[in-house]
């Protein structure tokens, strides 16, 4: 028996006609287990396979062990083109080398959660594995983040998923861009939970190092500012002030604060009716002016954004959980509006709250 029929007779359903099949690469890890976690509860979604060698036969609660009791799902080793989407939840620059070793059928939308198609340069991958006229020559991938490309994510075959800082900052910033108005430096500080260092054990994730410590990483050039260098200009073609970020590693697990300032002409009152218009329509991304903190939004597919004017100067504080809306969170939400379902179907996630 292969572990595909194992998969399928461990579901005690059949799932309804007019479900959006989906394959997972990668299952094992952090993005994976938070996108199965999504996935087992859509309403819309049958899971047909979750691919890990080096789990193969494995019950999937065996390595995500908070899913036991909500699935009986095994991994898998093989592959198939009896699906929907195929999400890929690999590391950075393994998207690639899976699409140059593995064929995947023209018809199977591809959402990855890798950088590897984020750039405008690198968007375009050439098929090698082309059968026939009708095949496409190159996949071309679209930016995933509804907030800026909703209605070119709803008509794409492939969908390139934000990095977690890089959502955090532009949701920050968007609107800003939007009026031509980040005209001006702009200082960025922000932390980020320990998941968001992948699955892979190393010096920084270790307990003992990273437990009641904080340190500074690639102060000023974090792979996530080219990304939003492209969102930013695609809203503000002229140009703009220059970011200048800090990136921090954090003693928690999930979640990333971003605080942000720029000079701005802007009056308090000004720059909360700017946000709160750009995202009046976008049902994960609230702004208010009051205080905020990582728990309202840990577990959640949520953006907070805080709004004040001190003096001169415009400070915007961003915050979402790295998981959900920094990764596997969004890239459900992407799938919802390319399959033309709400965009909220399956993301109404509680926050821890305490």
């Amino acid at each position: 028996m292969s572990s595909n029929q194992i998969i399928q007779e461990s579901l005690t359903l059949s799932p309804p006609a007019g479900q959006v099949k989906v394959g997972i690469i990668g299952g094992a890890g952090y993005t994976g287990g938070e996108l199965l976690r999504i996935l087992i509860n859509h309403p819309n979604v049958e899971i047909a396979f979750v691919n890990s060698s080096s789990n193969a036969g494995n019950y999937i609660y065996q390595v995500h062990t908070d899913l036991f009791g909500d699935t009986d799902l095994k991994f898998s080793s093989d592959l198939h083109d009896d699906i929907d989407v195929l999400f890929l939840c690999v590391g950075h620059g393994d998207a690639k080398k899976f699409l140059d070793a593995n064929p995947v059928a023209a018809k199977v939308k591809i959402i990855d959660l890798s950088q590897d198609f984020r750039l405008t340069q690198n968007s375009k991958f050439k098929n090698p594995h082309i059968t026939a006229d009708p095949e496409p020559a190159f996949r071309e991938f679209v930016y995933g983040l509804p907030e800026l490309n909703r209605e070119s994510i709803k008509t794409a075959k492939n969908i390139a998923n934000p990095g977690c800082f890089a959502t955090c900052l532009q949701l920050g910033l968007l609107p800003l861009a939007a009026k031509g108005l980040l005209t001006n430096e702009v200082h960025i500080t922000a932390t980020t939970g320990s998941t968001g260092a992948g699955q892979k054990a190393t010096d920084t994730t270790h307990f003992t190092w990273r437990n009641d410590n904080l340190s500074v990483y690639k102060v000023f050039d974090h792979q996530h500012l080219n990304e939003i260098g492209e969102s930013l200009a695609q809203l503000q073609p002229n140009g703009v002030g220059e970011l200048n970020f800090v990136p921090y590693r954090g003693d928690y697990t999930r979640g990333i604060i971003a605080s942000m300032y720029t000079e701005s002409d802007l009056s308090e009152e000004e720059a909360l009716k700017l946000y709160s218009d750009y995202y009046a329509s976008h049902p994960f991304t609230h702004v208010t002016s009051r205080n905020i903190d990582l728990k309202q939004v840990v577990n959640t597919n949520k953006c907070f954004i805080q709004v004040k004017k001190h003096g001169n100067k415009l400070f915007i504080l961003s915050i979402i959980d790295n998981l959900t809306k920094g990764a596997s969170g969004q890239a459900v939400q992407n799938m919802n509006l390319v399959f033309g379902l709400e965009e909220t179907t399956g993301l109404k996630l509680k926050a821890v709250a305490f």
